[in-house]
C-alpha cells in the first residue's frame, strides 16, 4: 500500500492545493544560440518547494502527454507532489522562451494557445467542499489568460469559503500589454485573497510611480490579511494591519533569478499553515520572511528553478 493510500481521505483533506501552470522554460545556453528545456512555471515551482519543505501538496493544472508533460509529471512525482487533480491530455505543453540580462534576471515570451497547460474547465476541477484543502496557492498566467481565468475565479470563490487563498500575480506584460486590463484582473483576485505575494517589478508595472506600501495598505483595507513584497537582492517587505516588517536579501553568487519569487510564495504558504493566518504578523512574520529570503537566495545559486 502506498503512503497516499494509507492516508486515504485524511491525506487529501490535509493537502495544500497549488493551482497554475507547469510549462517548459527554454533557457539560453551561454555563448550559444541554443536553448535548453527546463520544466518550470511559477505555480509548479511553488508546489515543489512546498513538498521539499515537508508539506502534502496537490498540484492542479492541465498536463500534456508530450515529452515536456511527461518530464513535468516525473518532476512532480519525484518530489512527492500529488497530481490526482490534474487533467492529462495530448495537447502540447506551454513554452516560456526565457531571455536573461547581464544580471541573470529573466524575461519571457510565451506560447499559450491550444496548450494543455491552460485547458481548465469546471467539470474536472476538484470539489473543495469534498476535499477540504488547507489553503490554495494560485497565480501567474492562469489567473489572467481567458477562458481559464474566469473558470478558475468561480472555482476559487468556492475554495475561499473553506480555506485561505494565497495569490501571486507574477505579472507577464508580454502576454497582456494592456495595463488597465491587467490591473483590473489582478485586483479582482486580490479581492478574494487572504495573502498576496507580489514583486516590486509587478507593482512598478501595475501602478507606475505609486508607493508600494501604500498599495499594500489599500489591499489590506479591502480585506487582505498579509501582503509580501519581494525586492530581489534588496530583500522582502511584509505588510499587515499591524504594520510593516522588512528583511534584507541574503547575499549569494547569482546564477539566475528563475523561481526565487516562487520559493518565497512557498515559504509564506507554509507560514499560513503552520503559524496561522491571523497570527502572521510582527515577530512571526519576520521569522517567515527571513526564512523566505534565505530560501530564495538558495534558488538564485542554481540554473533554472
Amino acid at each position: 500500500m502506498s503512503a497516499n493510500q494509507a492516508w486515504g481521505g485524511l491525506y487529501w483533506n490535509m493537502a495544500i492545493w497549488v493551482c497554475g501552470e507547469v510549462l517548459v522554460d527554454l533557457i539560453p545556453v551561454a555563448g550559444s544560440t541554443e536553448r535548453v528545456g527546463v520544466i518550470g512555471g511559477g505555480p509548479e515551482n511553488t508546489a515543489i518547494a512546498l513538498a521539499r519543505l515537508g508539506h502534502r501538496v496537490e498540484f492542479i493544472d492541465g498536463i500534456s502527454t508530450d515529452k515536456w508533460g511527461v518530464a513535468a509529471k516525473s518532476e512532480l512525482d519525484a518530489d512527492g507532489v500529488g497530481t490526482r487533480f490534474c487533467k492529462f491530455s495530448d495537447k502540447p505543453t506551454c513554452q516560456a522562451i526565457v531571455f536573461l540580462d547581464e544580471n541573470g534576471s529573466a524575461s519571457y515570451e510565451f506560447v499559450i494557445d491550444g496548450t494543455a497547460t491552460f485547458d481548465f474547465s469546471a467539470d474536472w476541477l476538484p470539489d473543495p467542499y469534498k476535499h477540504k484543502p488547507i489553503a490554495l496557492h494560485i497565480g501567474t498566467l492562469v489567473t489572467v489568460v481567458e477562458p481559464a481565468a474566469s473558470v478558475l475565479f468561480d472555482w476559487a470563490l468556492q475554495v475561499s469559503e473553506l480555506a485561505p487563498i494565497i495569490f501571486d500575480p507574477n505579472i507577464r506584460p508580454a502576454v497582456i500589454g494592456d495595463r488597465e486590463k491587467y490591473r483590473a484582473q489582478v485586483e479582482k483576485w486580490v479581492g478574494i485573497s487572504s495573502v498576496v505575494k507580489v514583486s516590486d517589478d509587478d507593482l512598478n508595472w501595475l501602478y507606475p510611480g505609486e508607493d508600494h506600501v501604500a498599495i499594500a495598505n489599500r489591499w489590506i483595507a479591502d480585506g487582505v490579511s498579509v501582503v509580501v513584497i519581494t525586492k530581489g537582492a534588496d530583500g522582502l517587505v511584509g505588510v499587515t494591519a499591524d504594520g510593516v516588517v522588512t528583511v534584507p536579501g541574503a547575499k549569494v553568487e547569482v546564477v539566475d533569478t528563475i523561481g526565487a519569487g516562487d520559493t518565497v510564495g512557498a515559504v509564506i504558504t507554509e507560514a499560513v499553515k503552520t503559524v496561522g493566518l491571523h497570527e502572521l504578523h510582527g515577530a512571526a512574520l519576520l521569522v517567515s520572511l527571513e526564512k523566505a529570503a534565505r530560501a530564495a537566495a538558495m534558488t538564485c545559486t542554481r540554473k533554472g528553478a
